[in-house]
């Protein structure tokens, strides 16, 4: 009877380490090509921000000298032999400002939002320290429904913006109306 027992009498067995090896090179040069790619992003994005940091250098460097600038010229404004000229100017540009407010284009513009049953009873234009026009109207109406579609149409029109009601009157024996007095951004298309 014959065994069927094998025996290895080297000092180191065979195994079977070709596709282990195989497969751990394959995968180091997979990631020896990641990371040359990783180093060739990280050097263009340093010299990105080499760019970029100069770019702010030189605009900070501009900023610095128009305020320089703008400083030494409101000091030559504010001197007191200046001051008369300087109000002066003030007054000239807020006239102007308000002067180039058109009559005709806020008519018009109201027109096309105003329903038929509400009256335009007054509108005076404002401007305010930030160059806006508010306009401030007292409308009037039989019944405040139509005072209230006035309001959603004023801020849902591109040429009107947020509206708010600052006070109301109810009809009386001299006035048979609802009053309204009405306060609202307008933008006129230039």
């Amino acid at each position: 009877m014959k065994s069927a027992v094998s025996i290895n009498l080297s000092s180191q067995p065979f195994r079977r380490d070709r596709p282990i090896l195989i497969a751990a090179i394959a995968a180091s040069a997979v990631l020896a090509g990641l990371l040359a790619f990783q180093v060739s992003v990280a050097w263009i994005q340093r010299g990105d921000a080499a760019d970029a940091r100069a770019a702010v250098e030189r605009t900070r460097k501009q900023l610095q000298t128009i305020s320089a600038e703008q400083a030494k010229l409101e000091a030559t404004l504010r001197l007191p032999e200046n001051a008369e000229a300087l109000n002066y100017s003030l007054f000239l540009n807020e006239l102007l400002l308000r002067k180039g407010i058109s009559w005709t284009r806020i008519f018009s513009d109201l027109e096309a939002v105003m329903p038929h049953n509400v009256r335009l009873v007054a509108v005076r234009p404002q401007v305010d320290l930030t160059n806006q026009i508010r306009l401030d109207m007292t409308v009037a109406s039989q019944t405040t429904e139509p005072v209230v579609n006035l309001l959603m149409k004023l801020e849902s029109s591109p040429r009107f913006g947020a509206t708010s009601v600052t006070t109301w009157l109810p009809p009386s024996q001299a006035e048979p109306l609802f009053r309204y007095r009405v306060n609202v951004n307008y933008a006129p298309q230039i």
